[in-house]
């Protein structure tokens, strides 16, 4: 998996304006650190071929471009259950803002943003992907890579659905930084394992429910 570069709302959120979520491009640093993030993919896959799922949002086409594959390349799927979470649809600096405010008060991942979808909304259709990917996973000819170019939320509910966190496990966890990758390693029989952690704001086990979360004042 790999979030996508460096986008020009990352540099400036006052594009989400004027400029739809879909539509906003890398920037000239993002389209580097994706440059630079390919040298590693590279070398993992070994010669290796890959089969792509990409975000249909502007900035993850231009990150897996950037990443110059080439022929390693399978096939390239565009899939739009992997996109971003949708907010808005033009984003009102203020209102986004206070949304903002009521989410990290509410949760991050049951937090509905109006006209636009909780992190429980995105983790249903990550989960949809999952039934097409093990159904893909199936065919003999199929790639014995897979390269998921993404946003940093949908690969941490990607990770929390696959390894079964919980919700205040996930709740812990930063996004990874553009162009970062994670990688699951398929280790003895079905088992997977995370190759880097996603660093923590605050400290919670993988295993920590509700019971565990702060008291609420009432």
């Amino acid at each position: 998996m790999i979030r996508h570069g460096q986008s020009a709302a990352n540099a400036d959120t006052s594009i989400y304006n004027r400029v739809p979520d879909y539509r906003i491009p890398l920037t000239v640093q993002g389209v580097e650190q994706a440059r630079i993030a390919g040298e590693d993919l590279r070398r993992k896959l070994d010669g290796q071929q890959v089969c792509v799922y990409v975000s249909p949002y502007l900035r993850a086409y231009q990150t897996l471009e950037a990443l110059n594959l080439g022929l390693l390349i399978e096939r390239v799927i565009e899939e739009p259950r992997l996109r971003e979470q949708d907010w808005a649809n033009f984003q009102i600096a203020g209102d986004i803002e206070d949304q903002k405010e009521l989410r990290n008060l509410y949760g991050h991942f049951f937090y509905r943003f109006r006209e636009g979808e909780s992190g429980s909304d995105v983790y249903d259709r990550v989960s949809s992907f999952m039934e097409t990917l093990y159904r893909h996973w199936q065919k003999p000819t199929y790639a014995p890579n897979t390269l998921l170019v993404t946003h940093g939320l949908t690969m941490r509910l990607f990770c929390m659905r696959w390894f079964h966190w919980t919700v205040e496990y996930f709740e812990s966890l930063n996004n990874p930084d553009n162009a970062e990758l994670r990688t699951l390693i398929r280790n003895d029989g079905d088992q997977y394992s995370l190759d880097l952690p996603f660093s923590q704001w605050v400290p919670r086990d993988v295993d920590d429910s509700v019971l565990h979360a702060p008291r609420m004042r009432f």
